[in-house]
């Protein structure tokens, strides 16, 4: 037990490290798993290199690179001009139109790619007066969405560790879930930061303005320093968001799309299409694989971008979460996860520890990497399962929600974001009330996930 005990403590004072020398995560995660392995878990290099994710490898680069290459030439930008033209002219639609636009977004590979709405969402809170916390809400809620889509990071780690150890876990089911739990929660917010000042106001916005944002811009982003290695998403017109300002390019929106972004939509659509079909007739649709089959069609229609793109494949997170899951396999490999498990089972019933380990989830993503939280704590949560007594895909969706939604608390990067886009003299009671609420969802998350999802599987 004592080798066991020590693995978890080099596994934690790892993230501790990482995060006070600001170190990528993957590499000192991957030496140190070599290191345990060889010398306390007595492994042969062949074994723990065998415990490096393939699967997700194929999975988040071929996400990464379709959609990078919808980005580069200029077709999500499209989709957002587009979009925004057609919402409406009422002030109170606002929150709702950036949560599912960010929704969007953040299904394409990248959660924090949702980012880029931050300096649309406060320029229009601010000319409409809308509460720069139900914007900035309504924005979170949307990352942490579109993040669990099978197409995005949290998704993508999250069903594809639970399906690594055998736990079912449909991919549009969790998508299901957390989506429905954000609109959820953004519903709520809606009423308590002016909603219904917003339902009696008759303020309108032009909605022949479109709202252009550069998404290949490097960004200056805020937060944890782990998920800034992760994303260069960050629009460059942050600074005129600040002010109020924001760029308008009317060319874009009354130009025909290039017979390139045409394509492009068609195989974002087939790709949707394709991985609803597949997992409609019974198959388990390999998106990865998806993803690199209407790239390549991209990449012939538009060589030049397809070439440029494969630099923006997320090799960064690839890293990270190889890093951590070959260290959870080597942890798997000396029993210290099902020492874990044990000592889950005597918290008391299984339904409490489920509630403990998504309290712990939340909390410690509330100041880390989601990414890696999920990466994480998705094994460790496998020998609570084991036993049969609660649904394991229950468990593992409600850890990964409850791991998502606390992000909008000031010390994570989507928090951090939303208090640096507003204005100077609203920082200070956007940060408390976003760390209130952050805090908040450490408790109301797991309790609202258990109850909805792990008890009902109890009968």
């Amino acid at each position: 037990m004592e080798l066991q005990v020590l693995a978890i403590a080099i596994f934690v004072g790892i993230f501790v490290l990482a995060t006070l020398r600001n170190i990528h995560l993957g590499v000192i995660m991957f030496a140190a798993a070599a290191g345990v392995g060889l010398w306390l878990g007595g492994m042969t290099m062949d074994d723990i290199i065998a415990g490096f994710p393939i699967s997700l490898l194929v999975l988040l680069a071929g996400v990464t690179y379709f959609f990078a290459i919808a980005q580069a030439n200029g077709t999500v930008d499209r989709i957002i001009d587009s979009v925004i033209k057609r919402i409406g002219d009422r002030a109170v639609v606002l929150p709702f139109a950036l949560f599912a636009l960010t929704t969007g977004i953040a299904a394409m590979g990248a959660p924090l790619a949702g980012l880029v709405m931050m300096p649309i969402a406060m320029p229009l809170a601010k000319k409409y007066d809308i509460d720069r916390v139900l914007m900035g809400l309504a924005v979170g809620s949307g990352i942490s969405a579109g993040g669990f889509a099978p197409t995005s990071l949290f998704g993508i780690v999250t069903y594809g560790t639970a399906h690594s150890v055998g736990i079912a876990l449909n991919p549009m089911v969790l998508f299901a879930i957390a989506l429905c739990v954000n609109l959820l929660l953004l519903i709520v917010a809606f009423f308590l930061f002016g909603g219904p000042r917003l339902l009696k106001n008759s303020a309108r916005f032009d909605s022949a303005s479109a709202l252009h944002v550069d998404l290949e811009s490097e960004p200056p982003l805020p937060g944890h320093p782990f998920e800034r290695q992760k994303y260069s998403a960050w629009s460059q017109s942050a600074a005129q968001a600040q002010r109020g300002d924001v760029m308008v390019d009317e060319p874009a929106t009354t130009s025909k799309m290039s017979v390139v972004q045409v394509v492009t939509v068609l195989c974002m659509i087939g790709l949707v299409a394709s991985v609803i079909t597949l997992a409609a007739i019974g198959m388990d649709p390999d998106i990865g694989v998806l993803c690199f089959v209407f790239a390549t069609v991209l990449t012939l229609v538009d060589p030049k971008t397809g070439r440029n793109a494969v630099a923006k494949i997320d090799w960064s997170t690839i890293l990270m979460v190889g890093g951590i899951i070959t260290f959870v396999g080597v942890l798997q490999h000396m029993g210290a996860v099902d020492m874990l498990g044990v000592a889950a089972s005597q918290v008391g019933t299984p339904l409490i520890a489920a509630f403990v380990i998504c309290v712990i989830g939340g909390l410690v993503s509330a100041f880390a990497s989601t990414t890696g939280m999920l990466a994480a704590l998705v094994p460790l949560a496998i020998p609570l399962v084991s036993g049969g007594d609660i649904a394991g895909w229950a468990v593992i969706a409600a850890l990964g929600v409850c791991s998502s939604i606390v992000d909008v608390s000031p010390f994570s990067t989507v928090g951090a974001t939303v208090v640096s886009t507003v204005d100077e003299a609203e920082r200070p009671r956007t940060a408390a009330i976003l760390t209130k609420w952050g805090l908040s969802m450490v408790v109301i998350g797991p309790a609202l996930t258990i109850g909805a999802l792990v008890v009902p599987s109890l009968f």
